[in-house]
């Protein structure tokens, strides 16, 4: 999963710098092969509660010159496709008053917030009911979105404390399944089933 975010990160001449950040062996092993760097990060950030914020964050503050954008490329987006990379460097460029910028998907119908439930002792309840109320069906609802597959940020916020996500926050929309982010064993063979089906490639 690694590689192809890597092959696409050096697919677009955006990206002048591509580095891989981790203490296991193996993985910086396959960042070597793909011909990109590797930071070792610390051992204080190599854990699995460590913030990728903090991890980014340690990174730039040992750096001479700083990116003018930081592209954060995760091996759980598989399905990450070059134009993603351009598009949103070049919202960003084209809004230097934004901190940061993302990739998002509409959120499906069923997945709305207004739609979404509490289920406790028993008994399931509307999390939002006053405003299911005003717009019960599809067409009332207003748009939401999720996180695609891709956030950058300016280093100076990160450096100031924020995280990836800093507003004013630009995005940039991509349809599903681009989006499918691999967070376990099912997802891993949807994603195999996207590539068989020729859905994704």
């Amino acid at each position: 999963m690694m590689t192809w975010g890597i092959m696409a990160a050096k697919s677009v001449g955006c990206c002048t710098r591509i580095v891989c950040s981790t203490d296991d062996y193996e993985i910086a092993t396959v960042a070597l092969n793909c011909g990109i760097e590797v930071d070792r990060r610390p051992a204080v950030l190599a854990t699995d509660s460590a913030a990728v914020a903090d991890v980014a964050r340690e990174f730039l503050k040992r750096q001479f010159v700083l990116p003018e954008i930081l592209i954060l490329v995760q091996p759980t987006s598989p399905f990450l496709q070059p134009e993603h990379l351009s598009r949103l460097v070049e919202r960003m460029i084209a809004h230097p008053e934004c901190n940061s910028g993302q990739t998002i998907t509409e959120v499906g119908h069923n997945f709305h917030a207004w739609n979404q439930r509490i289920y406790e002792t028993g008994e399931v309840h509307f999390k939002f009911a006053k405003e299911r109320k005003t717009a019960y069906n599809k067409q009332s609802k207003p748009k939401l979105f999720t996180f695609g597959n891709l956030v950058a940020v300016r280093p100076r916020a990160l450096i100031e404390g924020f995280d990836f996500f800093a507003e004013p926050s630009v995005g940039v929309e991509i349809k599903w399944p681009y989006n499918l982010d691999v967070d376990g064993p099912t997802d891993l063979h949807i994603a195999e089933l996207l590539l068989q089906a020729g859905i994704v490639g």
